[in-house]
């Protein structure tokens, strides 16, 4: 399969590509099918009351994104090791998520910011890191939303419509993040609630 990708997606190169554990598929609509299944069991082992573990931490970062696609994708949970149109470098991922999850930890165990600003921030700064080859909007709006309700806020409706294909939502939320790289984060925190 020769994956199409909406505007904004990270094209995934020839060996990551050849990850794809399912078979049967052949087009881009059954791949978001399949990933959005796997998806949702991410969800709900994340979001689950008897889950405790703490989700600033990148052994929870790896797992979350090995639950979301371990059954899409033999790479999941594995930080990228090539350069894609998003991201910094492939040898920073870890220095650059290190740094991102002490802030968070300091935001939100210091008051710094409300809980919507601090999650959305986290969201944007993990989108910027970019350290999988695939699947780091969803990754990171799972990420804000567990963080969110883990300390007394509940989960972002992300405009309330998939922002997996093209359309009008993810144009929005694709102009939310250019202004967040803008230091505006107004509209993604609107966007994140709308």
């Amino acid at each position: 399969m020769t994956p199409q990708y909406p505007p904004g997606a990270s094209p995934l190169d020839p060996d990551e590509a050849a990850g794809l554990i399912p078979g049967h598929i052949s087009t881009h609509g059954q791949l978001n099918e399949w990933e959005q299944a796997n998806v949702l069991e991410g969800q709900r082992w994340a979001l689950s009351r008897r889950n405790r573990a703490d989700p600033l931490t990148e052994d929870f970062i790896r797992k979350l994104h090995t639950k979301m696609f371990g059954k899409t994708w033999t790479w999941a949970g594995t930080f990228r090791t090539t350069e894609k149109n998003i991201g910094v470098d492939p040898l920073h991922i870890g220095l650059k998520l290190r740094q991102l999850l002490d802030d968070a930890r300091y935001w939100l165990d210091h008051r710094t910011y409300p809980i919507d600003d601090a999650t959305v921030r986290f969201h944007h700064r993990l989108v910027s890191i970019h350290p999988f080859p695939n699947g780091n909007g969803r990754h990171a709006r799972m990420m804000a939303d567990v963080i969110s309700v883990r300390h007394g806020g509940t989960p972002f409706t992300w405009g309330g419509a998939s922002l997996v294909e093209s359309g009008r939502a993810r144009e929005r939320y694709l102009a939310a993040l250019s202004c967040a790289n803008q230091n505006d984060l107004a509209a993604l925190l609107a966007f994140a609630r709308s």
